[in-house]
């Protein structure tokens, strides 16, 4: 059976790999970096120009809960950024990260980072916008699901707002795909949480999820998923991603972390939705290992799914868990998921 464990990471192209970090770890508390490295993306030249291109990535995790972040930065050319996202645009429009006390988490942002102003957070709002340098839109919400236990806790990565231009096709991908069947809400109309810019625009959105079994190996530290999907009714969306390689600057991805790999490439060519990169066998990612592989969504979104093989836990002693013969079926223990930490960034 194919499981989607949750939201390993989101894809962050950037131009400075130590300063989104920083940014990351300040307001988010990505603190423990998976791995750090340099190497060439020989698999992907299909989305950077048919060459191929060297980039340093750090992937960073918040050891409270919640997927991280694949911070890449083109080391063997400048990255190229695009036109301002707007809401509907074709692509990843918007980051979730998760929180237990939203209020808090405004609170902790305005004061440890740089940032534009986050949205206004009133007493009992349940999200807020905030905006990094370089323009790059989160969005804090409430989530339920944690590995870790204290009353307030920032997270990680829960979920994404994505652009879309045909609902139905779009929900028919993640739903059909993914097995993402949970419609939330289904709603239509003129949003005051989209901020003042889209005040007077309209918008579908619609918020799937699923029902996560929390058996898969990492599945208890990645937790649920939201995946909202929003489509602008009254103006001409675009590609969020037009005319700029694949690690260029801007949200590059979204990847599911995901347990039997074939059996999730079975299911999405069942449905016509076929894989458009596959790393095939365990492919090395720096101090890490696995299967990794990509589709598209009906606007040309890429989604990312990573079966883990190899994870590193001490790399100065050489210690690294290996999943790949694993049996698929509960979830690691607590405590080995906790050696990750020891990985973590002190401030």
């Amino acid at each position: 059976m194919a499981l989607i464990s949750g939201i390993q990471q989101v894809g962050i192209g950037c131009a400075d790999a130590t300063e989104t970090f920083t940014w990351l770890r300040k307001a988010f508390g990505l603190n423990v970096k998976i791995f750090d490295d340099e190497a060439k993306a020989e698999l992907m030249i299909r989305y950077t120009g048919g060459e191929v291109h060297a980039r340093r990535a750090i992937l960073a995790m918040n050891m409270n809960g919640g997927g991280g972040a694949e911070i890449w930065q083109f080391t063997s050319r400048t990255s190229i950024g695009g036109s301002k996202v707007q809401w509907g645009d074709y692509g990843i429009n918007a980051v979730k990260f998760k929180s237990t006390k939203v209020e808090s988490s405004h609170s902790n942002i305005q004061k440890n980072v740089v940032c534009t102003k986050p949205q206004k957070c009133p007493a009992g709002n349940l999200s807020f916008l905030v905006n990094d340098a370089a323009g790059n839109q989160y969005q804090v919400v409430n989530d339920k699901s944690w590995f870790k236990n204290d009353d307030f806790m920032q997270g990680g990565v829960c979920g994404a707002v994505i652009g879309v231009s045909d609902m139905e096709k779009s929900m028919a991908f993640y739903q059909k795909g993914f097995g993402m069947h949970n419609v939330v809400y289904d709603v239509t109309g003129k949003f005051s949480d989209l901020g003042e810019e889209a005040s007077n625009q309209t918008f579908r959105r619609v918020l799937l999820t699923f029902d996560n079994p929390f058996i898969a190996p990492f599945s208890r530290l990645l937790g649920d998923v939201q995946i909202e999907l929003i489509q602008a009714l009254n103006r001409d969306a675009v590609k969020a991603y037009e005319n700029r390689f694949w690690g260029d600057l801007g949200f590059i991805h979204l990847c599911f972390d995901v347990s039997n790999m074939s059996a999730l490439k079975a299911n999405l060519a069942k449905h016509k939705y076929e894989f458009t990169v596959d790393s095939g066998d365990t492919f090395s990612m720096g101090e890490s290992g696995g299967r990794f592989a990509y589709v598209e969504d009906p606007d040309g979104t890429l989604i990312e799914m990573v079966e883990t093989h190899k994870i590193p836990v001490l790399k100065k002693l050489g210690f690294y868990l290996n999943l790949k013969n694993r049996k698929s079926g509960k979830p690691l223990p607590n405590w080995m998921v906790n050696l990750m930490g020891l990985n973590k960034v002190k401030d």
